[in-house]
C-alpha cells in the first residue's frame, strides 16, 4: 500500500472534498483547489467530467455538463493539476469513469498522473471483479485504484477489503451522490467487517453535507468525503467561490477533528 495514505493523508482523522475540474472554468477549480488545501483538506478528490457519470446525482451531473460545455476536457484536467502543482503538493486523487481513461491511453494516463503526483483514482463504474487490468498498469505508475464499498453483503465487503489498496471508499448509501438529510446505514458493521480484513484505512461519502454528519462518520471511519455540498456552493457562487469553498471545507475539517 502507498505509504501517502495511511502515514499522510490518514494519519489523523481525514477529510477529503470534491469538485468537478472546469466547473465553472479552470481558473475557479484552481483557486478552490488552493482554498481547501489551506481549509485543512488532507486529500482533494478532483471529478473529470464525463458525458454520463451515473454514479452522480443531479448536482454534480450539472456540473459535468457546465464544464463540459465550457470546454475541459481530460487534457485541461491535467492542465489543471499542472497549475496546483505549481503552488503546492496537496494529496491529489482523480474520480472519473472508465470510458474517459480507457480512450485516453492506460499508460499515457498514469504516467501523467505519476509525473504530477496524483496517487488515486476511483472509478465508480469499474466492477470490482475486473479491476486487475486498470490496477495493473496504475500500480507501475504508482496510483492506487481505490475501490467503492456499498451497503452490501458482509461476505463481499470482506473480501473486497483483502484486496483494497490505498483507502477504502465507504459509500454510506444507496443510490447516487448528492445530499441527504440522514444517513441510516449501519456503517459499524460494514467498518467491522473491514478491520478484520486489512489494516488499509476506510472514508465514507455520499450524502455527507453538515459538519454533524461528518464528525459522526469520522467518528465510525478514517474520515468523511464530501462532494455535492461543495459543488452547490461553486455552482451559486462561481469564480467567487474560493472563499466560501474556504470557510464551508474548514468547518468540516474541524469537524471531522472533533470526531
Amino acid at each position: 500500500m502507498s505509504n501517502i495514505f495511511k502515514d499522510k493523508i490518514f494519519k489523523n482523522k481525514a477529510f477529503i472534498p470534491f469538485l468537478t475540474a472546469g466547473d465553472p472554468n479552470a481558473d475557479t477549480t484552481v483557486n478552490c483547489i488552493l482554498a481547501m488545501e489551506r481549509a485543512g483538506a488532507d486529500l482533494i478528490e478532483i471529478g473529470i467530467p464525463f458525458s454520463d457519470p451515473t454514479a452522480e446525482g443531479v448536482v454534480i451531473q450539472d456540473a459535468n455538463i457546465r464544464a463540459l460545455s465550457n470546454g475541459m476536457t481530460t487534457d485541461g484536467v491535467f492542465g489543471i493539476v499542472e497549475r496546483v502543482r505549481e503552488r503546492s503538493d496537496v494529496p491529489l486523487a482523480f474520480m472519473t469513469y472508465l470510458n474517459p481513461v480507457f480512450h485516453y491511453g492506460y499508460d499515457r494516463f498514469f504516467e501523467r498522473c505519476q509525473k504530477l503526483g496524483v496517487c488515486g483514482i476511483i472509478i465508480p463504474d469499474l466492477p470490482f471483479e475486473e479491476k486487475d487490468e486498470v490496477e495493473e498498469v496504475a500500480s507501475k505508475y504508482g496510483v492506487e485504484v481505490i475501490i467503492l464499498i456499498a451497503p452490501t453483503s458482509h461476505e463481499r465487503v470482506k473480501k473486497i477489503a483483502k484486496e483494497a489498496r490505498g483507502f477504502i471508499y465507504i459509500v454510506s448509501s444507496m443510490g447516487v451522490t448528492g445530499v441527504r438529510s440522514s444517513i441510516s446505514t449501519n456503517l459499524d458493521e460494514i467498518v467491522a467487517a473491514i478491520r478484520e480484513n486489512t489494516d488499509t484505512p476506510c472514508a465514507v461519502g455520499f450524502g455527507i453535507s453538515t459538519p454533524e454528519q461528518a464528525k459522526k462518520m469520522a467518528a465510525v471511519s478514517d474520515g468523511a468525503i464530501v462532494g455535492s455540498a461543495i459543488v452547490k456552493i461553486i455552482a451559486q457562487y462561481g469564480e467567487n467561490a474560493p472563499d466560501k469553498v474556504y470557510e464551508y471545507v474548514k468547518s468540516m475539517k474541524d469537524a471531522v477533528m472533533e470526531s
